[in-house]
C-alpha cells in the first residue's frame, strides 16, 4: 500500500509538471485547423443593396446562393453536383452571371445567365468556343453585356456585345492581334485599348465608339501604367497607375489626346501605389493603396475616409477591405484580417454605422495561439536593401530555432503582412518562418524589380542566401536546422538552393515547383503569346540564354543534389509536365538521394482538396520533422 501510494504521488508531480509544460509552451494545433475549406466565399451586394449573394460548400461543390437582406432568408439558386461555380457576378438588380466548371484540369468553364430567385436560366457560352470574360459588369440598354472573347481567334481577344435576352454576340471591336487589354468609360463605352509586342506596351485612345483607336503612348514593359478610370467632367482625361518617368508609382491624371501627364494626386520616391478606387456614384476617386511593410490607404474623398474610420472604430487593430458595395454606396462586404487573425466577413451599413457579421474565414483558428508577422530587413553583399518577414515561435527563447525559408511564387510578385496558414502551421511546429522579398518582387519600385531579371539560381539566390546569413548573425537560426520550401516559383527556388547553394540547408520541399524553366515558358497559353517577350526579359530567352535556364532549372542538376528533398506533385496542374517531374525523381533515386514524392490533386482551390491539402501538409510536417527538426 505505501509502495503504491509512493508511485501514485510520484505520478502526480508528473501530470502536474506535464500540464504545467503544456500550458508554458504552444498548443499542437490539429494540423486541418489551419487548411479548413471555407463554408461561404465570394459574397457580394446587388445593385440595389436589397440582396447579398454567396458561394457555400455543399458535398465537394460550390453552389450560389441568394440572401434578403431584409430577412436573412436565403435560397439556393445553382445545383451543381461534383462541379462549381467557380465566378459570378450580379449585372442587374435581378439577373446574375456565372461561370460552371466543366474541366478543372483544362480551366474550362460554360457561361449562364440565371435571376435572383434561380429560375430563367440560360446558357451564354461554351468553353469548346473559347474564354469568355466581363468587361462591364452593368447591363447596357438592360440587355447588352459588353465581354471579351477569343472564340474567332484561341490567340487573342475580341470585343463583343452579348444580348443576354437571346445569346446573341456582334462584335464591338476586332482584335488585330496585339490587344491585351479593353478599358471602358463610366456609361460602359468602349475607349481604352492596351497593346503589346511584349518588349513594349502601348496605350490606344478613340473620343467615341465608332471612331479608331489611335496610339497615345508607348513603354516598355517595366513600366507601370494602368488606366483606373475615366474623369467624368473631362472625358479625355483618365486617372492612372504609373511609374512612367518615376521608379515609384503614383495615381496621376493624363491627357488621352496627347499622352501627356497633367496632375499627380499622390506619388513619391519612396512609396510604391498598387491600387486606386473609383466611385460611380460620385464620379470621383475615393482612395489609393501604397505598399510599405503592409498595405496603407491614401483617401481622396472625406467621404470614404469617414467609413474607413468608423469600421476602425468598430473593429480595431484590424485591417479592413471592402470587397463589394451597392449601387448607391450604402451597403458594403467587409473583409477583415490581422497578421494572426484570418477574419470574418461582415455586411457594413453606412447609414445606420452598424455591421453585422456574415461569417469567419476560418472558425478553428484562435488569435491568442498565432505567432506575430514581424518586417525585418538586411542588406544584401552587393548593397541593396532586402525586406521581409520573420514569423517565431509562441512561448520559444529566438535562439537557435530551426527554420524554414518560405520564398514566394512569381516571378514577379511579393509576401505581404497579412495571416498565411501555412506559416502560422509552420510556427507552430516549432519553427522560425523567414520570408524574403527578393529582388524582381514587386511593390518596391522598378529598379528593384528589374534587378531579379534573369537572375534566378543567381542573385536572387544569393539575397536568400544573405538572408539566412542574417539569421545566422542574429543566432536566431541553428545554422545546422535550415529547410526551403516554396510553391511554383518558390519551389524552383527551393530545388535551387540545393545544388547552388551547398552547406546552407539541410532540405528543400517544392509544390509544383518550376523544375524545366524551357517547359515553363512553352506551357505559355497562345492567348499570353503577345506577352512572350515579356517573360523571355525576366526569366530569360530560351535561345540565348539556354545556359542561364539549364543552370537554373533542377531537371538538369540532378547530378548535384545531395539535401533530401520533398517534391510534391500536381498532377492535373497544365503548367507542370508530370512526366518530366517523375524522370527527375528517378534521377535523383538513382543516385541515392533521399527523395520523398507525392502526387495529388492540388490544395488551393476550396471545394475539393480537403483531402489533398491533409495529406500534403502530413508529408510535408514529417519531411521537416524527420530532416531538419530532429537533426
Amino acid at each position: 500500500m505505501i509502495v503504491y501510494k509512493r508511485y501514485f504521488f510520484l505520478f502526480l508531480i508528473s501530470l502536474s509538471f506535464a500540464c504545467q509544460q503544456k500550458q508554458e509552451g504552444a498548443r499542437v494545433i490539429p494540423l486541418d485547423d489551419f487548411f479548413k475549406s471555407q463554408d461561404k466565399v465570394t459574397y457580394r451586394v446587388s445593385p440595389d443593396g436589397l440582396n447579398i449573394s454567396y458561394l457555400k460548400l455543399e458535398d465537394s461543390g460550390l453552389n450560389l446562393y441568394i440572401e434578403d437582406i431584409a430577412t436573412g432568408k436565403a435560397r439556393k439558386i445553382t445545383h451543381l453536383k461534383d462541379k462549381n461555380v467557380i465566378f459570378y457576378l450580379w449585372v442587374s438588380n435581378n439577373d446574375l452571371i456565372y461561370y460552371k466548371e466543366i474541366d478543372a484540369a483544362k480551366r474550362r468553364s460554360d457561361v449562364f445567365i440565371i435571376d435572383k430567385e434561380g429560375a430563367n436560366e440560360r446558357q451564354l457560352s461554351r468553353n469548346e468556343q473559347g474564354k469568355m470574360r466581363v468587361l462591364e459588369d452593368q447591363l447596357i440598354d438592360d440587355k447588352y453585356l459588353l465581354v471579351s472573347s477569343n472564340k474567332r481567334d484561341s490567340t487573342v481577344f475580341d470585343v463583343y456585345r452579348l444580348n443576354v435576352r437571346n445569346g446573341s454576340m456582334e462584335m464591338a471591336a476586332k482584335n488585330p492581334g496585339n490587344i491585351t487589354d479593353w478599358k471602358t468609360d463610366s456609361e460602359g463605352k468602349l475607349r481604352l485599348a492596351i497593346s503589346t509586342d511584349g518588349g513594349t506596351t502601348t496605350m490606344l485612345y478613340r473620343a467615341q465608339e465608332g471612331q479608331v483607336f489611335k496610339p497615345v503612348m508607348t513603354n516598355n514593359f517595366i513600366t507601370t501604367f494602368k488606366p483606373v478610370a475615366f474623369k467624368h467632367e473631362s472625358p479625355n482625361i483618365i486617372y492612372a497607375i504609373s511609374s512612367v518617368n518615376r521608379d515609384k508609382s503614383a495615381l496621376v491624371e493624363v491627357d488621352c489626346n496627347t499622352g501627356k501627364e497633367l496632375k499627380v494626386l499622390f506619388g513619391n520616391d519612396s512609396l510604391n501605389i498598387t491600387e486606386a478606387q473609383y466611385s460611380r456614384k460620385k464620379q470621383r476617386m475615393s482612395f489609393l493603396t501604397y505598399e510599405t511593410w503592409k498595405k496603407e490607404k491614401h483617401y481622396l474623398d472625406d467621404s470614404i475616409k469617414i467609413i474607413y474610420d468608423d469600421l476602425d472604430r468598430l473593429l480595431p487593430k484590424t485591417e479592413t477591405q471592402i470587397l463589394s458595395r451597392d449601387k448607391a454606396e450604402n451597403v458594403f462586404v467587409i473583409r477583415t484580417f490581422t497578421d494572426r487573425n484570418p477574419g470574418s466577413y461582415y455586411l457594413y451599413f453606412a447609414d445606420k454605422r452598424k455591421l453585422r457579421k456574415l461569417s469567419d474565414f476560418n472558425s478553428a483558428i484562435r488569435e491568442g495561439e498565432m505567432s506575430e508577422m514581424k518586417a525585418v530587413n538586411f542588406q544584401s553583399k552587393d548593397g541593396l536593401k532586402i525586406n521581409g518577414y520573420l514569423t517565431l515561435p509562441l512561448h520559444v527563447k529566438a535562439v537557435h530555432l530551426p527554420v524554414v525559408v518560405l520564398p514566394h511564387d512569381g516571378p514577379v510578385d511579393r509576401n505581404l503582412w497579412g495571416y498565411n496558414a501555412e506559416v502560422q502551421f509552420l510556427a507552430n511546429r516549432g519553427y522560425a518562418v523567414f520570408q524574403i522579398n527578393y529582388r524582381g518582387s514587386s511593390g518596391y519600385g522598378k529598379t528593384f524589380m528589374s534587378a531579379g531579371f534573369k537572375e534566378w539560381g543567381g542573385k536572387i539566390q544569393s539575397d536568400i542566401n544573405d538572408g539566412v546569413a542574417w539569421l545566422i548573425h542574429k543566432k536566431i537560426a541553428d545554422p545546422k536546422r535550415i529547410g526551403i520550401y516554396g510553391t511554383g516559383f518558390g519551389g524552383n527556388i527551393a530545388l535551387n538552393s540545393s545544388y547552388l547553394s551547398s552547406g546552407i540547408y539541410a532540405c528543400a520541399a517544392s509544390n509544383s515547383g518550376v523544375i524545366n524553366l524551357f517547359a515553363y515558358l512553352k506551357s505559355i497559353p497562345p492567348y499570353h503569346k503577345n506577352s512572350l517577350q515579356m517573360y523571355y526579359g525576366i526569366v530569360g530567352n530560351p535561345l540565348t540564354d539556354a545556359d542561364l535556364i539549364r543552370k537554373s532549372s533542377p531537371l538538369f542538376q540532378t547530378d548535384k543534389i545531395n539535401i533530401p528533398v520533398f517534391i510534391c506533385q500536381n498532377v492535373k496542374d497544365q503548367n507542370t509536365n508530370a512526366g518530366e517531374t517523375l524522370q527527375f525523381v528517378k534521377n535523383l533515386k538513382k543516385r541515392n538521394v533521399n527523395v520523398t514524392y507525392l502526387e495529388n490533386e492540388g490544395i488551393l482551390f476550396p471545394a475539393k482538396n480537403q483531402e489533398s491539402r491533409h495529406q500534403f501538409y502530413t508529408t510535408l510536417e514529417q519531411f521537416l520533422e524527420t530532416n531538419l527538426k530532429n537533426r
